[in-house]
């Protein structure tokens, strides 16, 4: 039988180990950005804007890739920072490291890639397993011990020379917006809606702070509305003061002059009755996420009544979380009950921009669940920078509050799982073994990548440190990122959250073993071949609509 041409000249085809050298390359870029002695990267944006960070997510969230394998790599580290909030460095380079080493077991020990997954499956159901054997839990009421492990991940960023300040700073913030509801065992926190970072370049670093409230840029509506009220009360509102308009377009004949001057009067009426409906209450801040009609801002202007307009509907809700108040619908039915309270209502102008500013005082019975974090600094790019750290330093004292079990850090957990399933390998029976022997010494590219980005010599440190976790009581064990020195973590008070170190584990393994699934890569057709032109390439190689040779039935 003579061969058939099955695929498009125009696809392209590709196999396993294009998949693994794809998404090595990945963890290559940022592996120098592990650890506290971490390298940082500029990055150009399309824009022509400059980017400098050494953080895993936002390097990848810049750089642009063609290869799909490579694609996904970028997509575990989104997921990871979503889940988790922090470790997205290392779980690209534990990803990559994984796929790294399956290399040699299908190309040179020539093993199925479904044996290999198996292997590695159960090599991760054993170090989950392990992990809670080396946790350590601490208390959630105490500041000072979350303090203790916010300090150690902020140690690895561009902040630590700020440490102490970005740590109350992400610990008073997350404090702030967590609510414990009745029957729930761990607080709800929801740092990304109700904790907002504000940045004004200029100013120190120092001068960085949360507020006990809220900020935003807004400025009243109207010149003759106070810009500063004390114990102010707040009506929000997510209904329009402006006339409505008909949806479609509407024609009204007037024949006389006295009837354009009753549907004037109409409108004005209708504006007045909807501010009575708010003036009952007795409001002296009125704020709307729609439009405020000019009648509306003169009648509220005579009667003291400060407004803002068109605010975001987040920055809504953040409102009502500081005052109290209940977001109205509609204006007649406004209740006293649906007015908030705001200890200071006030409007500062910083630089060229008006703020608007309301806080409580800090002995006010009932503290704002919500809060504005004001950052200031040099230039953009240091602030943009801050920003991610501060994130960071959220996510960690959210993560510690719901889930107060630690793990030691500078690479001690992962050297002693690296170590822990190399010796129940020996256990496993069969070709898994090596997957299985494999995936343990993985998870050793952790305290070597710490030990080479801050110049130790690697191949001492990594065997003096797996011989001593092979002791008894020396798991705690890692590499010191700034000598490169080994150290007791727990003397250290280097410590990560269970939480973020488990999930890079996980993501890591589990995104590993489905790129060890693929084994054929295939590009579809270009958008220049048109179905006209492919059909008559199918015609020509003698295949009826469906992909298949017609004479010898062989399907692709």
């Amino acid at each position: 039988m003579e061969n058939v041409i099955v695929l498009n000249s125009s696809a392209m085809r590709q196999k396993n180990n294009g998949n693994i050298q794809a998404a090595k390359a990945v963890a290559d870029v940022i592996r120098t950005t592990l650890g506290p002695s971490a390298a940082l990267k500029m990055i150009l944006d399309p824009m022509g804007g400059i980017v400098m960070t050494n953080d895993g997510n936002a390097i990848l969230r810049e750089i642009d890739v063609s290869h799909p394998a490579a694609k996904l790599m970028l997509e575990i580290s989104r997921s990871q920072d979503d889940s988790a909030g922090d470790g997205t460095t290392a779980v690209i380079i534990l990803a990559g490291e994984a796929l790294a080493v399956s290399r040699r077991l299908l190309e040179v020990d020539h093993l199925h890639p479904t044996t290999v997954i198996s292997g590695y499956y159960k090599a991760l159901e054993e170090a989950v397993a392990h992990t809670k054997t080396l946790t350590k839990t601490i208390d959630t009421t105490d500041d000072d011990e979350i303090r203790t492990v916010i300090k150690s991940t902020v140690g690895t960023k561009f902040v630590k020379s700020w440490s102490d300040l970005v740590c109350n700073l992400a610990l008073k913030a997350v404090r702030t917006v967590a609510i414990t509801k009745e029957g729930q065992a761990t607080p709800e926190i929801d740092i990304k809606r109700y904790a907002k970072v504000e940045k004004i370049p200029g100013g120190a670093v120092e001068d960085c702070q949360v507020l006990n409230g809220v900020m935003i840029n807004k400025d009243v509506v109207h010149a003759g509305m106070d810009r500063f009220k004390r114990d102010a009360r707040v009506v929000l509102l997510d209904s329009s003061f402006e006339y409505k308009k008909a949806e479609s377009t509407l024609e009204i004949d007037v024949s006389k002059g006295e009837d354009y001057t009753k549907f004037l009067k109409l409108e004005r009426e209708w504006v007045q009755k909807q501010c009575s409906a708010i003036l009952a209450v007795n409001p002296s801040v009125v704020i709307t996420e729609k439009g405020l009609d000019d009648e509306a801002q003169e009648i509220f202007a005579r009667h003291g009544v400060s407004c803002i307009r068109r605010l975001r509907k987040t920055d809504l809700h953040r409102v009502a979380r500081v005052t109290g108040a209940t977001v109205v619908h509609r204006m007649e039915d406004i209740k006293a009950s649906d007015v908030g309270t705001a200890s200071t209502f006030e409007i500062k102008k910083i630089g060229d921009e008006y703020f608007t500013f309301i806080t409580q005082d800090e002995d006010v019975p009932v503290q704002p669940k919500a809060c504005s974090i004001l950052l200031r600094g040099a230039s953009k790019d240091v602030l943009n920078e801050i920003e991610r750290n501060l994130a960071d330093a959220m996510n960690v004292a959210r993560n510690i509050i719901i889930d107060p079990r630690l793990l030691p850090g500078g690479g001690a957990y992962e050297m002693a799982l690296a170590t822990h399933l190399a010796k129940c390998s020996q256990k496993i029976t069969g070709l898994e073994q090596k997957a299985y022997a494999a995936l343990a010494s993985s998870f050793e590219v952790i305290p070597r990548t710490l030990a080479q980005n801050c110049g130790a010599e690697v191949i001492r440190v990594v065997t003096e440190l797996r011989s001593m976790h092979n002791k008894p009581g020396m798991e705690t064990w890692g590499v010191d990122g700034y000598t490169g020195k080994l150290q007791d973590m727990a003397v250290a008070n280097i410590w990560d959250p269970m939480s973020v170190r488990l999930q890079c584990v996980k993501t890591a393994v589990e995104n590993a073993t489905h790129l060890l699934r693929i084994d054929d890569v295939i590009s579809g057709t270009t958008p220049s071949a048109g179905r006209g032109q492919r059909a008559a390439q199918e015609q020509a190689a003698g295949m009826d609509t469906q992909g298949m040779d017609v004479r010898g039935m062989n399907t692709l």
